[in-house]
């Protein structure tokens, strides 16, 4: 007699989430909520707003569990970088391994910058593509929100830490092996509007918006006239192309480009103009380094929060002391926290070769230089999270990942999660 078979063992219900609650003054898109709170469930954000009003929403218990904070503490939404280059002694550019790029983004993921891109500098052909296709392993991971491509369409002029020996006039061919070898996460590309082949039909320019990565105005010794025709042509093709709005960029605006002269206005002009008109949201590393606060104040003030992102341009330095670093095929050395570009013919230091600030440090000085603090945050979190087209970070919203930086008065970090988990 065949017996059969015993019953199946019923499949095991799924575990309920961690429910937890995060207090201090929480900084929300909007506003800052005095003496509120954060409750999360597994990796998502469930509520925040102030403790009074925790009962009625469900979740008094997770709130009432939550230790009470120091005076002063903040609860900031996860940082979102959209120009970074390494940290920690790692170098996005140099790195050969996975693991050797992933020390930079576990450096500034310590204090706070829960998603960042990673940006390449101009370099050789084949080490461009190698080096994309290597951070492209870290994107298919989710260590990283995608690549930023700085070069090798830039102006020779304006060229700052980049090899003059690798720049290139606009190469069609290879933006589609960069895109091919990124896999999908090339996002974002820096070029010079006055470089031959970036402008025009079948340029660079569009051969990026083709692909889906958003071009970005940089490193450019440009006329306003030349500035206004590629912005004009980038936003078209990129209101006529399919998913969701995207707006280009400006690249660490000011930096590496034709400075604003009243008789010879450069690009700064056009770039103003196209983010007072929602067209373009302008970088400004705000670090106290790259930018005078004023200046940084006044762009905020003129072209609004919602068109400004704050970024590092973060090198390997950041996190560590003085000394001898590389930047792509650049030597650098950091002195007093500023890094510039080994150059024999100028001892006292060549141009500025990236930031070595945390963002968070980014957003403590801009906020020293007149800028609301929630302007600040936002500027570091939910607008560059909305240029990537990201709806799942940037923000202390309900339903977004629980990505959560708590600091002190002064803004230093004390504790980051990232998806609900400590960092």
């Amino acid at each position: 007699m065949a017996h059969s078979a015993p019953p199946a063992e019923p499949p095991e219900a799924p575990s309920a989430p961690e429910v937890f609650a995060v207090r201090g003054d929480v900084v929300t898109p909007t506003a800052l909520v005095p003496d509120g709170a954060v409750v999360v469930a597994g990796d998502r954000i469930v509520w925040a707003g102030p403790l009074e009003d925790a009962p009625a929403a469900g979740v008094g218990d997770a709130v009432r569990a939550a230790p009470e904070p120091a005076p002063g503490t903040h609860v900031l939404p996860g940082l979102v970088d959209l120009h970074d280059h390494g940290g920690g002694g790692a170098s996005f550019p140099d790195a050969t391994t996975y693991a050797e790029a992933l020390i930079a983004v576990r450096q500034h993921r310590s204090q706070g910058t829960t998603t960042l891109l990673a940006s390449l500098v101009t370099a050789d052909r084949a080490v461009l593509l190698e080096r994309a296709a290597l951070l492209a392993d870290l994107a298919d991971d989710g260590e990283i929100a995608g690549i930023h491509a700085e070069g090798p369409f830039l102006a020779p002029e304006r060229r700052g830490a980049h090899d003059p020996a690798h720049l290139l006039t606009g190469d069609v061919t290879l933006v589609r092996e960069l895109v091919e070898v990124s896999r999908g996460h090339l996002r974002t590309m820096t070029v010079a509007p006055d470089v031959e082949g970036v402008r025009g039909p079948g340029g660079v320019a569009d051969a990026l918006v083709r692909a889906g990565v958003i071009p970005s105005i940089g490193h450019t010794d440009a006329s306003t006239d030349q500035a206004e025709e590629l912005i004009a042509q980038v936003v078209a093709a990129l209101a006529a192309a399919p998913g969701p709005s995207r707006r280009m960029t400006a690249t660490h605006l000011f930096n590496a480009m034709k400075p604003l002269h009243h008789r010879d206005a450069g690009p700064i002009p056009a770039c103003l103009a196209a983010a007072r008109r929602g067209d373009l949201v302008v970088e400004l590393i705000g670090d106290g380094v790259h930018l005078d606060p004023a200046v940084v104040r006044t762009v905020v003030q003129t072209v609004g929060v919602d068109q400004t992102v704050l970024v590092t341009d973060a090198m390997a330095a950041a996190g560590m002391s003085d000394g001898a670093y590389d930047l792509g095929p650049m030597s650098v050395a950091v002195t007093d926290g500023v890094a510039r570009v080994v150059d024999a013919a100028h001892p006292e230091g060549g141009p500025i070769a990236g930031g070595t600030a945390h963002l968070v440090d980014v957003v403590r000085s801009t906020v020293a230089a007149g800028v609301p603090l929630v302007a600040a945050v936002r500027s570091a979190s939910w607008v560059p999270a909305g240029v990537l087209g990201l709806d799942d970070v940037g923000g202390i919203v309900a339903g977004r990942r629980a990505d959560l930086v708590v600091t002190d008065r002064g803004l230093v970090v004390h504790e980051v999660w990232r998806g609900g988990r400590r960092v």
